[in-house]
């Protein structure tokens, strides 16, 4: 397993990082330990949870991730442990979160009531990266981060991230804090994909000049890109077989992540990987991690039998030639995302 730093912080992790959305709603705790033990296991040092986990964000489940996350860190050291949790953003912008009873906000009393929430459900003192979730652009980033530097000062946050953030948004913060004198965003967690390759459009420009590393999510496309969908198939108890079936936000994201683009791009994706000895899913989880501004590659899974193509990735650089590859089908079948 690879190491590499986060933005310009002290702070070193692999790059592979497990993310855990699904514990608590796909995973119950019996698995989510054996999927944290066999990470921990194969040398993944980096953990992505949130305070709004798991998915589908639900008030019977709401803060469960973060419960237990806490009880399985209980059985390692802590100090061998990067932890990573977020703090929800606005419900205005595209739902409604379960927490606080929607109203989230960046301001300070809900980052100072969210942290403190999070550290009892995670049984620690403290948390290695502290993200804001998604972006309040109508909040002066001056509170934002004023708060948040207070809580590097107290010792209950090392670093600090953002996630699904915009330029625009990523170089005010960064302006604020560098005028104000306080913590600045080392990370930013954004969708990054062989299906969703528009990070490198501007932020990854940002990322290089400003010295912010990207820990990207959903690097298999939401499961897409392993060939579950294909042909039309809804796989029982996959996220997007769910979501298709659902109305409101849930619908629209199925159908932004299974279309007829992405599904057309994957399928020349899996002929690549099947050419080059290996999976879609090593494929598309080695080739994120083969970007000069990744950090850390965040990967879920909601089984353990899913881990092992992942792991294969761990190490693994993929030539010149499949590199070249994977880049003529995105400039035939651009933004299969939209």
């Amino acid at each position: 397993m690879q190491h590499r730093r986060l933005g310009k912080s002290a702070i070193v992790v692999s790059d592979i990082c497990m993310g855990t959305m699904t514990f608590g709603s796909q995973v119950d705790e019996a698995e989510a330990f054996r999927v944290l033990d066999a990470s921990f296991d194969a040398g993944i040092d980096f953990y992505d949870t949130a305070e709004g986990y798991p998915v589908p964000p639900d008030i019977k489940w709401v803060g469960r991730t973060e419960e237990i996350v806490g009880r399985w860190m209980k059985t390692k050291p802590r100090d061998a442990i990067i932890l990573a949790t977020k703090v929800s953003g606005p419900s205005h912008v595209w739902f409604r979160s379960p927490l606080r009873s929607g109203m989230t906000a960046l301001d300070r009393h809900n980052i100072i009531t969210a942290v403190e929430a999070s550290l009892k459900r995670l049984q620690t003192d403290y948390i290695d990266l502290y993200q804001t979730h998604w972006p309040d652009h109508d909040n002066p980033y001056e509170e934002t981060m004023e708060v948040l530097d207070e809580l590097v000062r107290a010792g209950k946050v090392r670093i600090l991230g953002c996630s699904n953030e915009t330029s625009w948004g990523l170089m005010k913060s960064l302006s604020a804090s560098e005028r104000l004198g306080v913590a600045r965003y080392q990370t930013i967690q954004n969708n990054f994909s062989l299906n969703n390759r528009r990070f490198e459009d501007e932020l990854a420009q940002v990322c290089r000049q400003e010295g912010v590393s990207l820990i990207p999510y959903s690097p298999i496309g939401g499961g897409v890109l392993s060939g579950k969908y294909q042909g039309g198939a809804t796989p029982d108890g996959a996220r997007f077989s769910r979501y298709l079936a659902m109305e409101g936000r849930q619908a629209a994201m199925g159908r932004r992540f299974v279309n007829d683009k992405s599904l057309a791009s994957t399928a020349r994706f899996i002929e690549i990987a099947r050419d080059a000895g290996m999976s879609p899913v090593t494929l598309a989880v080695a080739w994120s991690k083969q970007h000069d501004f990744v950090a850390s590659t965040i990967v879920g899974v909601s089984g353990f039998d899913q881990l092992v193509e992942i792991l294969a990735a761990a190490d693994l650089v993929l030539s010149d030639e499949v590199m070249k590859a994977i880049d003529k089908v995105s400039r035939e079948i651009m933004y299969p995302m939209g």
